[in-house]
């Protein structure tokens, strides 16, 4: 694919989102214009009027579902399942039990067995985001109570919690930057989960203890969501019963939610009615409490379960889908269970008519004696959420050889960036509806540029010196705001070699900042997560905001200055690459601190959420290749961290570029790309004076 047009690409993707004198009012907040856009992608939704019609809308709902979880493997890997111990108690055993999802990825699990002779019917457990995972007492409440009442019962731990952590003791949270090493290699960890459960299952009817044809999946929390998922995709459960996670999609737009609950780019093909009736005609009971967040709140689930309830009718099922509600927080109580037990016993074993069954009385066990690996006897080599998307990420990589000369990489180049776009913009082309330049009253006073990247968005980039641009422009990029990037030194070294520099703030950042956006280490959590459910990564959006930025600055003088660089500091580093990528007018680029690589095994640090892209490593490739598409222009790369944030050192730092160098000899623009690690704002700015 050639090199995208200015005209053929500057902003704005390709949303339905209203323009003209509506708004040239007030400027939307970021949770404002999000919202705006969720409901516009969905506001033409209609239930199906057949079966037929559901079947076919079916069909679709899975493939869209399963292009956003990443796609599963075409054949299992082995199980390999191992007892590794069993507590013998009155009327049941309880199996420590590990078997393989993935290869070399093992799953751990505890196995409630009735002593009762003949196939049981079985529910698969799934925890929440309770600190001890399966060994929680809330979660052993209900696999004791199922036990008793006849149930086999598999409780098992989620990729990234439980023994499944970073490390051996319990306790470890699978979300933020953790969960966020999958995205590049585009594998979200809600599909991991959905593909794992059903592994669950694959383990399951391995029991002779088992009927195959009676099975329940139950959680609540980030368990409920699992428990929708695997209900939804996964035929073979009968009875499915998600607590205190059931909402709508949009919902989410305003809350902080755990990575392992969002569904890439959802909101662009479907709402959460619909997954629910992914499991008609087999029996649903959604409960929910009247103290929960919004997200999962009893008013936002009656919309989904509304919407889900034509589909139940269409299969002659309207008893199949129940609703649920209890005065309650968050949470998994009795009440809850209860309601659960007659569920379970009218799909699973034909009695009763889903009534509540009292729970019968038992004892938790301490967490420790549940432990498959108590202690610090978890193996060494045992295989931890980043280790697996960094060995994926490897194996992504090995197709993506240097180019050994000029017309390799034009064809490697024209794929990568067919892959960006992709990637960052989804498949529609961008195209401008508006005028990028905002209204002079809402220009800085100080000598700034007021900008629309998109309808009801208003954004600001400060002028150093003020006044029409001379022959240099630098546009330089801090994400943590327009006035941390003016105040740096590599800003003020460029002033002093006479550029007229802007420095903006991008979308959700400086002072267009959401409040309480960070979660532990993502300090952009939120809106990047909303943009996400969007299938519109903050990274792409920045590159609008750049692009549109250089539109803005066209519009009011009527030019562009002669060269134009693009500067990036920190995260802000990718933004500048990605943005001249595709956009030709920008002449060079520099980066300060830039992440090196996507490929990490361990939590990324120092690093913002918004710059790690579903699929990137896959559709498109690593840092290095996407700085290739730079070539032949100007390239300065100073300095470099790794996923941990760490300063890379310059054999490392050759290591993680050698592509793009040898992309740029390959270009016969060799001179043209320099690599440093010393990030010195006087030594960087040399090659664009």
């Amino acid at each position: 694919m050639r090199q995208i047009s200015v005209s053929a690409m500057v902003a704005v993707l390709l949303l339905a989102t209203t323009g003209g004198a509506q708004d040239r009012g007030s400027s939307l907040t970021f949770l404002e214009f999000v919202r705006r856009q969720a409901a516009e992608f969905r506001a033409g939704d209609k239930a199906p009027q057949t079966l037929a019609e559901w079947e076919q809308r079916r069909s679709e709902l899975r493939r869209q579902m399963l292009t956003a979880w990443g796609g599963f493997p075409e054949k299992p890997c082995p199980l390999e399942p191992r007892i590794l111990a069993t507590l013998q108690r009155d009327g049941y055993r309880v199996e420590k039990i590990v078997f393989q999802t993935r290869p070399g990825v093992w799953m751990t699990a505890n196995a409630y067995v009735p002593e009762t002779p003949g196939r049981l019917p079985a529910v698969l457990v799934v925890h929440g985001h309770w600190r001890l995972a399966k060994q929680e007492p809330v979660v052993q409440a209900r696999c004791l109570g199922l036990v008793q009442l006849g149930f086999f019962v598999l409780a098992v731990d989620a990729f990234g919690a439980g023994e499944r952590g970073l490390g051996k003791a319990l306790g470890e949270y699978h979300g933020e930057m953790v969960a966020a090493t999958l995205l590049p290699v585009g594998l979200p960890l809600c599909g991991l989960q959905v593909y794992e459960n059903q592994r669950a299952v694959d383990y399951l009817l391995t029991r002779p203890e088992v009927d195959a044809n009676r099975l329940g999946i139950t959680g609540a929390s980030g368990g409920g969501n699992q428990t929708m998922y695997a209900g939804a995709w996964d035929d073979r459960f009968g009875a499915v019963v998600p607590v205190c996670s059931v909402g709508n999609y949009q919902a989410y737009l305003g809350a902080a939610c755990c990575m392992c609950e969002v569904v890439p780019g959802a909101l662009q093909f479907t709402e959460e009615g619909n997954v629910l009736g992914l499991t008609a005609p087999r029996g649903l009971l959604v409960v929910n409490a009247t103290r929960d967040a919004v997200q999962f709140s009893v008013a936002e689930a009656r919309k989904s379960v509304a919407w889900a309830q034509p589909i139940f009718k269409l299969y002659g099922r309207p008893d199949h889908l129940k609703h649920a509600t209890f005065q309650s927080p968050h949470d998994y109580n009795q009440a809850m269970r209860e309601a659960m037990y007659g569920w379970m016993t009218r799909h699973l074993k034909g009695i009763g008519d889903g009534s509540p069954i009292p729970e019968p009385q038992s004892s938790v066990e301490d967490p420790e004696t549940l432990r498959c690996f108590p202690g610090a006897s978890r193996p060494d080599d045992f295989v931890t959420i980043p280790q697996f998307a960094a060995s994926e990420a490897r194996r992504l990589l090995q197709q993506r050889a240097p180019p050994q000369n000029s017309q390799q990489w034009q064809k490697q180049q024209a794929a990568i960036l067919q892959g960006l776009n992709d990637c960052l913009f989804g498949h529609a082309t961008p195209v401008a509806t508006q005028s990028a330049l905002a209204s002079a009253a809402n220009a800085d006073p100080a000598g700034g540029i007021a900008f629309q990247p998109e309808p009801g968005l208003r954004l600001t980039a400060r002028q150093q010196p003020p006044g029409k641009p001379g022959q240099k422009l630098a546009i330089v990029l801090d994400l943590d705001g327009g006035e941390q990037a003016a105040s740096s030194p590599l800003a003020g070294q460029l002033r002093s070699d006479g550029w007229t520099v802007l420095t903006p703030d991008l979308r959700a950042t400086g002072s267009a900042a959401q409040p309480n956006d960070r979660i532990g280490r993502a300090p952009d959590h939120n809106t990047a997560e909303w943009s996400l459910w969007l299938g519109r990564p903050l990274l792409g959006q920045w590159v609008v905001d750049v692009r549109r930025l250089l539109d803005a600055v066209q519009e009011r003088d009527g030019r562009l200055p002669a060269e134009v660089t693009v500067v990036g500091i920190g995260p802000a580093g990718l933004v500048a690459v990605c943005s001249a990528a595709v956009d030709s007018r920008i002449a060079s680029v520099l980066t300060s601190g830039m992440l090196a690589s996507y490929v990490t095994d361990e939590p990324y640090q120092g690093q913002r959420l918004g710059v790690l892209v579903p699929g990137i490593l896959r559709d498109a490739g690593d840092v290095a290749q996407l700085a290739a598409l730079i070539a032949p222009r100007r390239m300065v790369i100073g300095g470099g961290v790794s996923g941990r944030g760490t300063p890379l050192d310059s054999a490392t730092l050759d290591a993680a570029f050698a592509f793009t160098r040898q992309a740029y000899a390959a270009a016969n623009a060799a001179d043209r790309f320099r690599l440093t690690a010393d990030a010195d704002p006087t030594r960087l700015a040399e090659p664009a004076r």
